[in-house]
């Protein structure tokens, strides 16, 4: 549910929405007959770094387990309204403060063993605000630093005490829950954070989903099976999900995945803009149809290290103070915002089937998108003035900048090798960056490395990365509130570091707790504003969604928010 790191902007189903998954109960009347069996096969193009959904901050590892796990809760992709999931009812008292939940008394783990509240009382208080453990979604559920207080009234009921009002709290009962008997013991241990890494036997991940982790082939596959224990039935009576095995390809990169779907190897693709010229020509030749699903609801950013710690290891730095000057100058970076060639990347790497971004909330997450932001046209000469300004200029005639202390504008700029498209993007801002005289190295690194930098060493320069996205401002808390998990310029925080940050948490603050959405809207609009005007991070362009999927299944239903298979317990072959 809260904002993970995308190894590439291409997604099918939605990471940061769990609750997007598994929408509806049972095939409707109109399909005749389903019969089971057959299989799906799709690609990525990173090993998982774990299976620990959890502490996961990346999409490598949510993509490998979001058919795994359920949450209390759904939200139906086309309406937004928020439907019964592992819990079939709730009430809430008068003052919104107290939430009872009624669970499904039909539903086991797996492996058999029956699912109870014990288990949403231990994903909550044992797992999620357990201070030992780097729960990114714990930042979604504190107010205030303030946890809820979740309770075992008896075997399938619990209660949810809430400190405060919190608008989007059933949208967030999302959260996955894990299962108590396979993991309450190495909690204890304080083994929990190294538990499911990818060493593990994908047979001891049991959850309550329509798919099983079977087998994990690193660089080459991940293997699932149909849950025959899954609690979801057609409305003939019939164990869902139809399809009796799910792979995913593990490839080296996004060429290489569309090689392998013209070949007939895969049964979707999510097309970048450079592909739609290719494919759409052949789609009826080759018996697949491309769906077009309008704005991606993710984003694709440049972002500068600005942390100011310490390397515990090493006792230096993390970022060279001289460079970390330089990334802390909100004109360094308006300059940089001013070299961002956005209708060039959308020609070129798009094929022209891209939107700019500006803003953290892009067009397609509708109500809370604020349009009017601050933006920076791609113009150089202003960039260089900005730059001047600021003291930076080639002071010895060499071609490239110096700061007023005569230091060499150079630095690391990194990607991640398998998106295919952000190495192009980063080839275009290289080139621009150049013309302003600045000296950039840049990189490819493979993803779960990259990840790891930006994540636990906190070793780096720039980075041109993704965040998954979604139409709750709420859910992206672990970004941008100061002591988040993935306040990924300088993460972490114990007290703001600078006044526009402390605004931020404030505004988090009162945008939860207000139950009026126009008074929200304005909250996340000033938030939005903020964030355009400092530039924590700087924006490229939005993709447009578009999949090509094989004429072979049948029920499914794209859609903008939910993607492409996330009734995937649903979808059969014809």
């Amino acid at each position: 549910m809260f904002n993970k790191i995308a190894f590439q902007n291409r997604r099918f189903a939605l990471i940061y929405f769990f609750f997007l998954l598994f929408l509806f109960p049972a095939i409707s009347q109109s399909q005749q007959n389903p019969q089971p069996g057959g299989q799906l096969v799709l690609a990525t193009t990173s090993d998982p770094k774990s299976f620990n959904t959890i502490i996961a901050k990346e999409t490598s590892t949510s993509e490998a387990v979001e058919f795994i796990f359920d949450g209390l809760t759904k939200t139906d992709p086309f309406t937004l309204k928020v439907g019964p999931n592992l819990a079939q009812s709730w009430e809430v008292s008068e003052d919104g403060l107290e939430w009872i939940f009624h669970l499904r008394e039909d539903v086991v783990w797996s492996d058999g063993v029956e699912f109870t509240a014990d288990d949403v009382v231990f994903t909550f208080n044992d797992l999620v605000f357990n201070p030992d453990i780097p729960a990114s979604s714990r930042d979604i559920f504190m107010i205030d630093g303030q946890p809820f207080a979740v309770n075992k009234v008896d075997q399938y009921h619990v209660k949810f005490i809430l400190p405060v009002r919190f608008a989007p709290f059933l949208r967030a009962m999302s959260q996955e829950i894990l299962p108590k008997h396979k993991l309450e013991k190495v909690v204890k241990e304080g083994k929990f954070n190294s538990t499911w890494g990818i060493d593990t036997d994908p047979r001891e991940i049991v959850g309550t989903g329509p798919f099983c982790l079977i087998r994990y082939d690193p660089g080459q596959r991940l293997v699932y099976e149909r849950n025959p224990r899954y609690w979801k039935k057609d409305l003939n009576g019939n164990t869902l999900p139809y399809l009796e095995r799910m792979i995913y390809l593990i490839v080296q990169n996004s060429d290489v995945e569309l090689l392998k779907f013209i070949e007939g190897t895969l049964d979707a693709y999510s097309l970048r803009g450079m592909d739609y010229s290719l494919l759409k020509p052949i789609e009826q030749k080759n018996n697949f149809t491309v769906y077009d699903r309008g704005p991606d609801l993710g984003s694709q950013f440049i972002v500068f290290n600005q942390n100011p710690g310490i390397n515990p290891n090493t006792n230096k730095p993390f970022v060279d103070p001289v460079r970390l000057s330089w990334f802390q100058n909100r004109d360094f970076r308006r300059a940089v915002a001013h070299a961002v060639d956005k209708e060039k990347i959308i020609e070129i790497v798009k094929n022209k089937l891209g939107y700019p971004q500006y803003s953290p909330m892009g067009p397609a997450v509708g109500f809370f998108y604020k349009d009017d932001v601050f933006k920076y046209e791609y113009d150089l000469n202003k960039a260089k003035q900005i730059l001047k300004d600021a003291g930076f200029s080639d002071r010895d005639g060499d071609g490239y900048i110096e700061d007023q202390e005569g230091h060499q504008v150079e630095f690391n700029l990194y990607t991640n090798s398998g998106s295919t498209e952000r190495v192009d993007i980063g080839g275009i801002l290289n080139h621009d960056l150049e013309k302003l005289g600045m000296k950039v190295n840049f990189l490819q690194l493979e993803f779960n490395t990259l990840v790891s930098k930006l994540t636990s060493t906190f070793e780096w320069d720039a980075i041109i990365m993704g965040l998954t996205g979604g139409v709750e401002p709420h859910f992206g808390k672990n970004v941008w509130t100061s002591d988040g998990q993935l306040h990924m310029w300088n993460p972490r925080q114990e007290t703001p570091a600078t006044p526009w940050e402390k605004r931020i948490d404030e505004l988090f603050s009162e945008g939860v707790q207000e139950l009026d959405e126009d008074k929200r809207k304005i909250i996340y609009d000033e938030f939005q504003m903020i964030v355009s005007r400092e530039l924590p991070v700087i924006y490229t362009v939005l993709s447009a969604k578009l999949t090509a999927i094989r004429n072979k299944f049948g029920n499914l239903k794209p859609s903008n928010l939910g993607g492409v298979f996330h009734n995937l317990e649903e979808i059969y072959i014809k």
